[in-house]
């Protein structure tokens, strides 16, 4: 099939290697334009552009808006078989959506209808969700809500994280994006209307989000921390300084202290009080230090029991 594949970071690059790796003729990729990183301000390319270089796609396209009308006009002219969207980043048009043969195929990391929108990953962990998957689906105007082609489901480890969870519904989505191509081609995909009455839906998140509140129930908690790993973080302060958390454990406690105080110190942990129970802190990051287990933070810094954590 003539495919135009548009998306933007590095969740859509295992379906554009997929596609390629099947055989199709990827007639061209379209991406975010290149952004200023750094202090130097250095263009950088996106994830996708760079997997699109690397297996020498030589249509790469980088729209300001996915409604400029040169732009869908070069779509036109192309006259794709499909346009494959993962994660491209912006809403496209009715005048995009209608052009290619078998329509615009959406590769979405949630259960449709669960989790519309942004950072599905993410909520599905931060909410303690025993399944998450991939939906394959046509595009129509609204927001993640047309009718369903495919979906696989996986059940999530008990220390699933954010970025654990990432990597495993990119090769997933890929795997079904691919076999969704072989069922629209031969006619065989049966489409799904999503029941509406099921619907949730996402918002993304900025790094304030993972401030930690220790009135919150350990597990809540613990929830928030393996979600947001590695990005955006969970985090709170000590003595003046932030400090992230990357792994805890849930522990029962019943002291009648504030919420946040640091109730235990050992060898290779500490544990904190919460709303409900505790967290046993196993991994964290002061400011201005690396990442490290708690055993080696605890023999250079020694927290005080009844030090409030967020104060």
């Amino acid at each position: 099939m003539k495919v135009v594949f548009m998306g933007t970071p590095d969740f859509a690059v295992e379906t554009l290697k997929a596609i390629a790796g099947a055989g199709h003729d990827i007639a061209a990729v379209v991406t975010q334009p290149d952004k200023p990183r750094g202090r130097s301000g250095a263009l950088m390319f996106s994830a996708v552009k760079e997997e699109a270089v690397n297996l020498g796609i030589e249509c790469i396209l980088q729209p300001e808006k996915a409604r400029d009308e040169a732009f869908i006009q070069q779509i036109r002219d192309i006259n794709p078989d499909v346009i494959v969207v993962v994660a491209y980043g912006k809403i496209l048009p009715k005048s995009l959506l209608d052009i290619p043969k078998y329509g615009c195929i959406n590769v979405h990391a949630s259960l449709l209808p669960k989790y519309r929108g942004a950072a599905p990953i993410q909520w599905s962990v931060i909410n303690g969700d025993e399944y998450s998957g991939v939906t394959t689906m046509f595009m129509g105007e609204g927001l993640d809500t047309g009718d369903i082609l495919l979906q696989k489901s996986i059940k999530l480890d008990k220390k699933e994280t954010g970025g654990s969870l990432f990597d495993k519904l990119s090769v997933i989505g890929a795997e079904l994006l691919v076999e969704t191509l072989v069922e629209l081609k031969n006619g065989t995909v049966k489409r799904i209307p999503q029941d509406e009455s099921q619907a949730t839906q996402v918002t993304v998140f900025d790094k304030s989000f993972g401030k930690i509140d220790f009135n919150k129930s350990a597990t809540d908690i613990e929830r928030l921390i393996r979600g947001l790993n590695p990005w955006p973080s969970a985090f709170t302060s000590l003595n003046g300084k932030t400090l992230k958390l990357w792994d805890a454990d849930v522990t029962e406690c019943n002291e009648n202290v504030p919420a946040g105080s640091i109730v235990s110190v050992g060898k290779e942990s500490f544990v904190v009080k919460c709303g409900e129970d505790a967290l046993e802190v196993k991994e964290l990051q002061l400011e201005g230090k690396k990442r490290m287990n708690c055993g080696d933070f605890l023999r250079g810094y020694n927290p005080e029991v009844g030090t409030v954590l967020g104060n």
